[in-house]
This record gives C-alpha cells, sequence and structure tokens, in this order.
C-alpha cells in the first residue's frame, strides 16, 4: 500500500477470525514500527508478544478479576476521566459501535458482554503488550515515544492485511498481565495490541471513527498563501 492508503483506510478491529499469525510476519511489522522516531535516540520500547495458551491465561484472568469487582491496577497512569469536547467524542465513537452491533441501549448483558470484550483482548490470536525501562518512569519522553511506536505498529500491521486495536483493558489487571506474559519488574506495563486477521463479518470492524476537520486542530502562524 502507498503511505496514504493505509493511514487513511486503517480502523481499529475489534473482530477477528481465529486464524494464527505467524511469528515472522510480526517480527516484520516489528521491526518496521522500530524505525518510529524516539527522545534522543532512547527507544525505550520492549515488546511481549503473547498468544496461544499464555494469552487465554491473560484473558481468563482479567475477566474472572474484574468481574469479581477487583479495582484496576494499571500501571501507566490513566488520568482524569474525559470530559467536554473529548468525552462528546468518547460517547461518539461507542454509538457507532453500539450502532453497527446493534446494542440497544437498555441491553445490559451485551453491553457488558462488549465491555469484556475488551479485557479479553478482543479474542484475537496475538496480544502485543509495550513496555519500557522502569528507570524512565516518571519521564514523560517514554511514554511519548511507546505511544509513537504503537501508532507505528498498527499502521505496519494494516499495509500487511493484518487488523489492530490498541487496547487499555487488557492491560488494567497488571498482575495477571505481568505474570502470564512473563514481563520482569523493572519494565512498566504501559499498553496492549490485540493483533489478527481482520473477521470480514464483524459488523464493529466497518465502523471508522470521526476526525475533526484541520480548521479544529491546526493553527498557522506567518504564513502569506492563505
Amino acid at each position: 500500500m502507498e503511505y496514504d492508503e493505509v493511514v487513511r483506510g486503517r480502523r481499529s478491529i475489534r473482530g477477528y477470525l481465529p486464524d494464527p499469525v505467524p511469528r515472522a510476519l510480526i517480527e516484520e511489522i516489528i521491526e518496521l514500527a522500530m524505525r518510529s522516531p524516539s527522545s534522543m535516540n532512547t527507544q525505550p520500547w520492549r515488546f511481549h508478544v503473547v498468544t496461544g495458551e499464555p494469552l487465554d491465561r491473560i484473558r481468563a484472568g482479567n475477566v474472572e478479576r474484574m468481574t469479581a469487582g477487583v479495582p484496576e491496577s494499571r500501571e501507566f497512569r490513566t488520568g482524569r476521566p474525559f470530559e467536554g469536547v473529548h468525552r462528546e467524542r468518547q460517547i461518539g465513537v461507542a454509538k457507532q459501535l453500539f450502532g453497527a452491533m446493534g446494542i440497544a441501549r437498555d441491553d445490559a448483558a451485551r453491553r457488558q458482554d462488549w465491555v469484556l470484550r475488551g479485557f479479553r483482548q478482543f479474542d484475537a490470536p496475538v496480544c502485543v503488550i509495550i513496555t519500557y525501562d522502569r528507570a524512565l518512569h516518571g519521564s514523560d519522553d517514554a511514554p511519548f515515544d511507546c505511544g509513537a511506536v504503537a501508532t507505528a505498529l498498527v499502521n505496519a500491521a494494516w499495509s500487511r492485511g493484518l487488523g489492530a486495536v490498541i487496547n487499555s483493558q487488557g492491560i488494567m489487571q497488571s498482575p495477571v498481565v505481568r505474570e502470564h506474559a512473563s514481563i520482569p519488574a523493572d519494565e512498566v506495563i504501559m499498553k496492549a495490541i490485540a493483533l489478527g486477521w481482520p473477521d470480514p463479518d464483524f459488523p464493529a470492524n466497518a465502523v471508522v471513527s470521526e476526525r475533526k476537520p484541520i480548521s479544529e486542530a491546526a493553527v498557522f502562524i506567518g504564513f502569506t498563501d492563505g
């Protein structure tokens, strides 16, 4: 694909085929993603790529703890709840997804199942857990750089026919993730990415989230050409 095709065509995939993804292809995608810029070339990222039985144990542990009411233990800061226009955009994409899936506002069971899909890594065959060195914890550069590499990874995956969705729910029960992904204590768990072959029959996969116009996002200073 051309670069513009990847960026404009990519969308978050929340329904996957059960087919396995070859390790060599994942390595190719990660290698491409690691061309992302990082602060002073620190390259703080690590990738824990999980599939099969270990991933099943993470899914089961996440769901068990969340349904039991165990408080989340996400290691990277979550910040305050969204407000204003940011909350409106969050609600807007949720409406798009529920509409595509035919989930009614008063259908508590299906809404709950949709939430639990996130904790199950959207039932994807692969989960990529991004971490960074704990020695860098508290610095803004490391998470900024890891965000850049996550974006590059999902774009690289899309260019190879794979789908992905960047996912926070999957790492909210960090003890479960740390145990079954064998993540060492000197790494901070930042984000998870569900990865696999998109299911063409899963309605939510057709959802393209809306983007605000450039007139709301960019300010041009000093230009004379319009």
